[in-house]
């Protein structure tokens, strides 16, 4: 069975590929027209989502280096560690919603300082698996569209976060603890 799992693991995406192009051609799409007019749209699609993304990097920079991250982190550390939560993971939960290339790079020394069988690693890899890059998703896909007022949005995507960073210390302690 577990053979069987690993053949369509390798095969599924090459003939998902290969399959998208014959099917437009059996229907006589055009499909390398097709093709150049999505990644014209594709790259006026990129053009107009810089500037959100460059405000978020900069607002991203400037609460890390304002040292606000830090007095958040020794604010709230005391607490999780009376709750047996390892406070090293602390700052992923802060810094996934914001950023995924900085709360990867988190993870990645977390794994190597204290090994992805610790419960260290554990968490913070439930943690990377379990919550989303809010802001990043609100700038890039709300801005690619127009969107100007994503306020609940903005609540909706802190909250799960939240669920899934608490559901994720919660489910490695109760089963790795």
């Amino acid at each position: 069975m577990l053979s069987f799992i690993n053949l369509i693991s390798t095969w599924a995406i090459p003939l998902i590929i290969a399959f998208i192009p014959l099917y437009a051609y059996y229907r006589k799409v055009p499909v390398y027209e097709s093709f150049v007019d999505g990644a014209k749209d594709g790259f006026g699609t990129a053009i107009s989502i810089i500037p959100h993304l460059v405000g978020m990097m900069v607002a991203i920079s400037v609460f890390r280096a304002s040292g606000a991250l830090d007095f958040f982190m020794g604010f709230i550390a005391p607490f999780f560690h009376w709750m047996g939560v390892p406070p090293e993971i602390l700052p992923l939960g802060i810094l996934r919603p914001l950023t995924g290339t900085g709360s990867l790079a988190f993870t990645t020394d977390l794994i190597q300082t204290y090994g992805p069988d610790s419960m260290i690693g554990r968490i913070a890899s439930t943690i990377q698996g379990s919550t989303d890059t809010t802001f990043y998703v609100l700038t890039v896909y709300f801005g690619a569209v127009g969107i100007r007022n994503g306020r609940y949005a903005l609540k909706v995507g802190l909250f799960s976060d939240l669920v899934g960073f608490v559901a994720a210390i919660f489910i490695c302690l109760l089963v790795f603890g």
